[in-house]
C-alpha cells in the first residue's frame, strides 16, 4: 500500500507498507510528484509500516526517474519518518545527510505527535 495525502499548501503525508512492484512504484512516484506540485519549503510525514524490499523492476523504475526525484526532494525542507523498525529510522537519518537543505528526523511508531510537532517547528 502506498498512499499520499496533501495537507494544505506545504505538506504531504505518505503511508507505505507491503511490497512494490514496477507498476506500483510507477503509481507511487506519480502520486508523489502530482501531489507535491507547487510546494516549496514543505514538510513531509512518511509513515512506514511492515514492508518487503521492492522488486528489481520497481527499483529500475525508481532509478529511471532519478532526475524527477531530485526535483521532488528540493520541494521539502523537513521530512519526519515514523517507523517501528530501528534500522529504517537510522537509514532515514543517514539518507538525510545526502540531501543538502533537507532535514530528516526519524521517530518510533508511537511518536506521531512528536513527529508532527517537529515538522511544524522552526529551525
Amino acid at each position: 500500500m502506498f498512499h499520499v495525502t496533501r495537507i494544505g499548501d506545504k505538506r504531504i503525508d505518505v503511508d507505505f507498507s507491503g511490497k512494490l512492484d514496477s507498476s506500483e512504484m510507477r503509481f507511487a512516484l506519480d502520486e508523489l510528484l502530482r501531489k507535491s506540485e507547487g510546494i516549496s519549503h514543505g514538510q513531509m510525514l512518511y509513515r512506514i509500516g511492515d514492508f518487503d524490499v521492492p522488486t528489481l523492476g520497481a527499483m529500475g523504475v525508481e532509478l529511471a526517474r532519478i532526475p524527477q526525484l531530485f526535483r521532488f526532494i528540493r520541494r521539502f525542507d523537513r521530512c519526519a519518518v515514523v517507523s517501528s523498525k530501528e534500522w529504517l529510522r537510522k537509514a532515514s537519518e543517514i539518507e538525510g545527510a545526502l540531501f543538502p537543505g533537507l532535514s530528516i528526523k526519524a521517530f518510533d511508531e508511537n511518536q506521531n505527535t512528536e513527529a508532527h510537532n517537529w515538522l511544524e517547528s522552526q529551525n
